[in-house]
């Protein structure tokens, strides 16, 4: 951990409040929340990208200039304003920064427009990951809807304006206080793209995209004219096996930026380091930081540059990974802590009886969703072969240049080091090697064994030694340029292998527990005991104290409310069977059966999870399925899709958990109803409490139940008045029914209010123990912080393990219920008690209650399934003793 900055206009944060900023929320919808924001306790509001963006992006990820505050959002003016109203609120900004890439539409990135005007001679051409020698020299652009001979009319030369860029931060422009940069090109007052290109000139016409032209290239006739540019335009399925690019994974409307370059960097980040500079920002958000060439010398370069600002990283750790410590940042964006919370309230006993029921009802083959490490490496294979291939291929090409260019290397085939890169790749656990860490432990050597065991001919498989050695680091005399450049794209590749077989094939296709299928968490181990909860805590307190935590973000696959319900499904998997049994009857009855086991399984488990009062949401269950099997990719796909399997999908999820078989969800989940608080309410005490600095997703301080699709581009929705959202609607309602559906339209978007309950439902219980939490760490942030401490607490008696408790500094206690349906069905807490530590304890979730000493949890969950105590400042040193 590196020490962060706490300088007066570098606050770090206590809790953080993640906003999707859109053109349907721009920075003044945010400034109009900033009075409930402050109110819930949060320090910081957590922006999603702020810089200038692709017109109507709902995300924000697809920068076109890192020079200009977006003007959709407000500009910078409304970002300003957004900055001083919090600030009189006593809250700060921590914004999302995007240093990998940049959206690849010329018609509004001015950078990639001079490339593709230009050349490899544009003085912009550093900033981007291409790959010049493929291809004549010349960049594919993969965004024709067919065949070229078949597009070829739709193609046209008309005048157009080059977009603007803004000022000052060309290639030459001057840093702040600095000369100007000896790199060739315009600079920020010279000829150049804010000169003579500032007005209208031909360019190349397709629908709604536009290209620059190659200079005196523009009276060319159309084939000609094709041929001479810079740039090909091609059939976007050519993007799998031609490209190139560098990428965001397989999206190729997403360039990647060769951050690394310190004039790349300086140019790009030169914005958002005067809204840290000037006090507007107070820390960053780093997104996808395994995409770069060298992550840790990029944050190194970040960290001098802002002077230490709280700064964490989006990486995902996988099962028993460390955070590089020589990385300087508070931390990562908290997916590891998503992972200990959730598995901790999951029965590990359940969870494997649930697998079992799986294989039997979805009989999947083992490597096709049976088995966890299998269906994860098949789907690995079809990543390299399909999606990544160009990827691959500039990797093998890359290695067959070193081995080229070394006499003891060249009898190593390109077919036989592809082959040794494949099998590498498929066998990696985590997802890229660092150079800070031992990369010989995720290189191993059992993998190398396993990869050469591929080969035919042993003599053949040393291709495998030499891919790694140099994967490692060693081997080849091919310079140290090739060598280094191979070994970062190495690294950049297997981010990209690992993040699309397993977040976006393998989670859709293994599915036994949908809440273990998420980002940062190992199905193949969904449970996490509590012993190794404790230990996870202790050892972030000690070496990453201000780290992220979440439960919930905007990637997240099923929001944490929706995974605390199936999560109950561990506790109960009979009945579940029972369900799948009831439901599969009714719908073959209506003629609506699924068109596999595997789709209902996921389909039932998505309805549970979404369970509520009120009818179902066949709309969004029958998307979310359509997204599950588009994902999984063996029936259909996004880029292949089976239009008659799709059909089917969609009847069955309207039929099924959408329609009337919905009845025995609507029973079991009223069933489960206090199983279900318990979770819920658990899970989000233990995210607050917990060593870190937590981060709310927007609205779910609420019972928050959401999709990563449909529901991650919906712009939020806040209470007009603190703490729960009285609207006007609400206050003019004539009964509890009319009540509960006015303020259901007063929580943001998603959150769903328990209205069965009324305003004690499980909604508003949670946004009172949020509220309560959070303001326990803004008041007494020392209890939190950087020298805070934290300590398991052991119950003792037959029941203990449902209890989970720690203290933190010695003067705030968390404990929780876990798995409450087995506890129920064991007869409950009976004599069970917790030994409070000295001293006397204000029940916060209790008003006016206190406690000390010996507790029996029948006593302190009495009220809720879960408690937050606070030790009285300056009370006695009174040793523990039994109630009488």
């Amino acid at each position: 951990m590196t020490p962060v900055s706490s300088g007066p206009a570098a606050r770090v944060p206590t809790a953080t409040y993640r906003l999707q900023l859109q053109p349907a929320f721009p920075f003044a919808a945010a400034e109009a929340a900033v009075p409930y924001l402050a109110s819930l306790g949060v320090s910081h509001l957590h922006l999603s990208p702020v810089l200038e963006a692709v017109p109507g992006s709902v995300h924000g990820y697809d920068v076109v200039d890192h020079a200009r505050v977006r003007e959709e959002l407000g500009g910078e003016e409304g970002l300003r304003a957004l900055a001083g109203t919090a600030r009189r609120h006593g809250l700060g900004l921590v914004a999302d920064i995007v240093p990998n890439h940049m959206a690849a539409v010329p018609r509004y990135n001015r950078a990639l427009w001079e490339v593709l005007a230009q050349g490899p001679d544009s003085p912009y051409a550093r900033w981007f990951d291409i790959d010049w020698e493929a291809h004549g020299g010349r960049l594919l652009l993969p965004v024709l809807a067919r065949p070229l001979r078949h597009e070829l009319d739709l193609l046209r030369v008309a005048d157009a304006r080059a977009p603007r860029r803004g000022g000052g931060t060309g290639p030459g422009a001057p840093a702040a206080g600095g000369a100007a940069s000896p790199a060739r090109g315009p600079t920020a007052s010279g000829p150049g793209p804010e000169g003579p290109h500032a007005g209208r000139r031909p360019a190349l016409h397709y629908g709604g995209q536009v290209f620059p032209l190659r200079a005196g290239t523009e009276h060319l006739p159309l084939p000609g004219l094709l041929d001479a540019q810079w740039y090909r335009l091609c059939w976007w399925r050519l993007a799998r096996t031609e490209l190139n690019y560098r990428r965001f994974f397989t999206v190729s409307e997403l360039i990647g930026v060769r951050v690394e370059d310190p004039e790349v960097f300086r140019l790009t980040h030169a914005k958002v380091l005067a809204l840290l500079d000037e006090g507007v920002l107070d820390g960053l958000r780093v997104d996808h930081p395994d995409g770069l060439a060298d992550p840790g010398g990029y944050l190194r370069r970040l960290h001098k540059a802002t002077g230490g600002r709280w700064t964490v990283v989006e990486k995902i750790l996988a099962d028993g990974e460390r955070l590089p410590a020589a990385w300087p940042v508070a931390g990562t964006t908290g997916y590891d802590a998503l992972r200990q919370v959730d598995g901790v309230l999951t029965d590990p006993a359940g969870a494997g009886e649930l697998l079992g029921l799986y294989r039997r009802f979805a009989a999947p083959a083992a490597d096709r969703g049976g088995d966890w490490q299998a269906t994860v490496r098949r789907a690995a294979y079809k990543v390299i072969a399909g999606e990544l291939a160009a990827e691959v291929d500039r990797l093998t090409r890359a290695c067959a240049r070193i081995c080229a260019a070394d006499p003891l290397l060249r009898d190593h085939a390109p077919w036989a080091l592809r082959t040794a890169l494949r099998e590498l790749l498929v066998r990696l656990p985590v997802y890229r090697p660092y150079a800070e860490t031992d990369t010989g432990r995720v290189l191993s050597e059992e993998a190398a064994r396993d990869a050469r065991a591929v080969f035919a001919v042993p003599e053949e498989a040393a291709a495998v030694d030499a891919v790694r050695d140099l994967a490692l680091g060693g081997l080849g005399s091919g310079g140290d340029k090739d060598r280094e450049e191979f070994r970062a794209r190495f690294a950049q590749t297997a981010s990209a292998v690992r993040a699309k077989a397993v977040e976006d094939t393998a989670f859709y296709r293994y599915t036994p527990l949908l809440s273990a299928a998420e980002v940062g968490g190992d199905p193949g181990l969904p449970s996490v005991p509590p012993a190794s909860f404790h230990a996870h805590c202790a050892r972030v307190q000690r070496g990453w104290p201000l780290t992220g935590t979440v439960l919930s973000t905007h990637d997240t696959k099923r929001s944490a409310d929706v995974r605390a319900r199936i999560a109950v499904l561990t506790e109960c998997p009979r009945r579940f069977a029972d369900l799948l049994a009831e439901a599969t009857a009714l719908t073959a009855a209506g003629g609506a059966a699924a068109p596999d086991a595997g789709v209902a399984w996921a389909a039932w488990q998505t309805a549970v999870g979404l369970a509520g009062p009120g009818a179902p949401e066949s709309g969004r269950i029958g998307r979310a399925l359509l997204k599950h099997v588009r994902e999984a990719g063996l029936r259909t796909g996004w880029t292949e899709p089976d239009e008659p399997y799709e059909k089917a999908v969609a009847d069955f999820a309207a039929a099924g958990p959408g329609g009337e078989a919905h009845r025995p969800v609507a029973r079991l989940a009223a069933a489960l109803r206090p199983h279900v608080r318990a979770n819920v309410l658990a899970a989000a005490l233990l995210h607050l409490t917990m060593p870190g600095v937590p981060d709310l997703y927007q609205g779910t301080e609420y019972d928050y139940r959401a999709l990563v699709d449909p529901d991650n581009r919906n712009p939020p929705r806040f209470p007009d008045t603190p703490p729960y959202g009285t609207s006007p609607a609400e206050a003019r309602a004539p009964d509890a029914r009319t009540r509960a559906a006015a303020r259901a339209g007063a929580c943001p978007t998603a959150a769903v209010p328990d209205g069965a309950s009324g305003p004690g439902g499980l909604s508003a219980e949670k946004h009172t123990l949020t509220a309560t939490a959070l303001r326990l760490r803004a008041r007494r942030p020392e209890l939190f912080g950087d020298t805070a401490s934290y300590r398991p607490l052991q119950a003792h008696g037959r029941a203990a393990a449902h209890c989970l408790a720690f203290v933190r500094s010695g003067a705030v206690l968390t404990a929780v219920t876990r798995l409450s349906l087995r506890l129920a069905d064991a007869g409950g807490w009976g004599d069970t008690e917790l030994v409070l530590p000295e001293g006397e304890w204000h029940d916060l979730l209790a008003p006016g209650r206190s406690r000390t000493g010996h507790t029996r949890l029948t006593d302190l969950f009495r009220t809720a399934p879960v408690a937050l105590l606070e030790r009285a400042q300056g009370s006695g040193d009174r040793a523990p003793r039994r109630p009488g």
